[in-house]
């Protein structure tokens, strides 16, 4: 991991103005004065984004121009600073601020028949750290959510046969939250994530391209404790069976050795609170590195067996179809990926100079090594900073300075986990695995840089 520079990256550089996409601080006019070359325009509305951005950049002369003489935000008083603000507990549960409304998560039109078997993407471009919030976090449901009475909602145990489990046992919510609870950070990807540039490039920002991705801390007891309370064999029993409670009653193979591992949690909570009811709650499976669709909702029951169930939702979707003809099962694994998230599609660069390009790295194999990031589609390459600390099977964030030239430029991000394995290009991967499919694309992403600064999605072999 590469150390924290001494001095801020871009110190004495001239600072590059971003307008985020699709939410932003300043208006089309304010847009077209700096494109037109207006370079002392640091008035009204970018003001005000400069200072959200916080004092951590504050070190950056390019800043200074920020509070120029005679900027009425700073020599008038505001009302916020003239007036009684509100009271405690006014908001008994806290809300985001009215003007990060255009931060939300969005469903992508057209992509299914009924929101109740959609997806609503997190926004990526507009997240800090690795931690997602709750009310951010993508949703992926395949006959819509419930919000579920704890108090009605049950967990059962049972063997494919008697053998498999000697005590099988129904839970309620109390018994599970009275065991000793663990708490772990881990991220969770759709394996549709990125499923529709399989062929071309298909969505225009990162939200849509990436946007089933999500990172928390979970809290809950690992199944292996609860399948040991039950006389669960743990050696002939070589596959579970997770089932959900919601209408489409979710049924998924998981191999028992990753519940040996301890890696498998019963949870009921995200972030420090209970599980949002259209994130699971009160009681969702916690598969790390594997994706979402084994992180069963809503979970009510568990099998152990002696071999793969062949479920629907394993046996005919969740598949990969190779460039043969045939089918791949059960290739749950969601292998090391990485996608720079801001400047990234929909976005602008408004003026030429120094940015920090920031981004997302992740593997379901372990912990991310290093991440290197290239501004000519793949030429040259240069290693980016981790943001400690690293988790396994969780969200990395990276960050590198660039100055931009004004010259049309290409980003893109390569990941290389503690496995050894490195992320492949679109003509690596495809090479094996063709243009077909929809799952499992872990492709090196590329975004083209225009001399206007506009920032598009686009595909680099």
């Amino acid at each position: 991991m590469s150390e924290h520079p001494t001095r801020p990256e871009g110190a004495g550089q001239r600072l590059g103005k971003v307008r985020p996409a699709p939410e932003g601080f300043l208006s089309q006019d304010d847009i077209a004065a700096v494109k037109a070359g207006r370079r002392d325009f640091l008035r009204g509305s970018f003001s005000a984004a400069v200072a959200a951005m916080g004092a951590g950049a504050a070190g950056f002369s390019g800043l200074a121009r920020a509070a120029e003489e005679g900027d009425s935000a700073i020599l008038t008083l505001p009302p916020w600073s003239t007036s009684l603000g509100q009271g405690v507990a006014a908001r008994p549960y806290g809300l985001p601020s009215q003007y990060e409304k255009g931060l939300i998560r969005r469903e992508s039109p057209g992509l299914t028949r009924v929101s109740g078997s959609s997806v609503a993407f997190t926004p990526l471009q507009g997240l800090f750290g690795i931690i997602t919030p709750s009310g951010l976090h993508f949703e992926r449901h395949h006959q819509g959510w419930q919000d579920i009475d704890p108090s009605r909602h049950r967990l059962m145990i049972n063997g494919s046969d008697p053998s498999m489990v000697k005590r099988p046992k129904v839970y309620t919510m109390d018994d599970i939250l009275r065991m000793p609870p663990v708490s772990r950070i881990h991220f969770i990807e759709c394996g549709a994530n990125t499923g529709m540039e399989w062929g071309n490039v298909a969505v225009p920002t990162v939200q849509y391209s990436h946007g089933m991705l999500s990172c928390s801390e979970f809290t809950g007891v690992p199944l292996r404790w609860i399948l040991e309370d039950c006389g669960a064999d743990l050696k002939k029993g070589k596959y579970i069976l997770a089932e959900g409670a919601d209408g489409s009653s979710m049924t998924r193979t998981i191999p028992m050795e990753l519940v040996l591992s301890d890696e498998v949690l019963v949870a009921y909570g995200q972030n420090g609170e209970m599980l949002r009811p259209e994130n699971g709650y009160p009681l969702r499976l916690v598969v790390p590195g594997v994706q979402g669709v084994s992180w069963v909702k809503w979970l009510r029951r568990i099998e152990v067996g002696d071999q793969p169930y062949a479920s629907k939702d394993e046996a005919v979707h969740y598949i990969d179809l190779m460039p043969n003809g045939q089918h791949r099962q059960y290739t749950s694994t969601q292998e090391a990926k990485s996608v720079i998230t801001s400047p990234s599609g929909g976005q602008m660069l408004l003026d030429k100079g120094f940015y920090n390009v920031t981004g997302l790295a992740w593997s379901g194999r372990g912990k991310v090594k290093k991440v290197d990031v290239s501004f000519d589609g793949g030429i040259n390459w240069k290693e980016a900073r981790l943001e400690g600390p690293v988790h396994s099977k969780a969200l990395s964030r990276f960050n590198i300075g660039w100055v931009w030239d004004g010259k049309p430029a290409i980003l893109q991000s390569r990941v290389t986990d503690e496995t050894g394995y490195v992320q492949p290009s679109y003509g690596q991967l495809r090479a094996v695995r063709g243009t077909k499919s929809i799952y499992h694309n872990n492709a090196i992403q590329s975004w083209k840089v225009a001399e206007s600064g506009e920032v598009s999605n686009v595909q680099v072999l």
